[in-house]
């Protein structure tokens, strides 16, 4: 399998997650939290991308920095596991968000900042490209800041999975563009 597939399958993955968080599938299970696991799935094979860009100083602090937003995933993700282990206790839950809330050492790199880190890497990897495959690597650009507006500021989740398609695309169209 070549480094390209896991791209995509990261991708798959990684949008699957999205399709959960908007809510427009139902839950499938109480007991299994499938938009974590198909997020952390997904964010883990979308390390491929720093192998398959060429390498440039841009590509160098991009791979950096996509590599700290999956480990920041990976946190996120066990963090939200932790708190759907609780169930229906909402004491619980309230002690444990106080809990990461008031301790940076978590919140910041695992809640706050880190996840974005992610977005911003697989950014600066489309940015290599933006003279010349400018369409697709502001898809990229566009779709994760309207992913991070959705998200924080408007709470919108058929918002969030459209403009993650946008993103998501627009990282396909890179990875198999003409001069490849």
């Amino acid at each position: 399998m070549k480094t390209k597939h896991y791209c995509l399958i990261g991708l798959l993955f990684f949008l699957t997650s999205y399709i959960f968080f908007s809510k427009l599938l139902p839950s499938f299970s109480e007991s299994i939290d499938f938009a974590h696991w198909f997020n952390l799935i997904g964010a883990c094979f979308l390390l491929s991308f720093n192998e398959v860009f060429p390498k440039t100083r841009i590509s160098k602090m991009a791979s950096v920095l996509t590599t700290f937003g999956v480990i920041a995933h990976i946190g996120l993700c066990t963090i939200d596991f932790i708190m759907s282990s609780y169930g229906n206790n909402e004491i619980a839950k309230e002690a444990l968000s106080h809990q990461i809330t008031i301790s940076p050492f978590i919140f910041y790199p695992f809640i706050a900042v880190g996840p974005s880190l992610l977005f911003v890497g697989l950014v600066f990897h489309a940015f290599t490209f933006i003279k010349t495959e400018t369409v697709k690597s502001l898809m990229v650009i566009m779709g994760s800041v309207v992913v991070g507006f959705s998200f924080f500021a408007l709470k919108n989740g058929i918002l969030m999975l459209v403009s993650c398609t946008v993103f998501t695309l627009g990282l396909v169209l890179l990875l198999y563009r003409k001069n490849n």
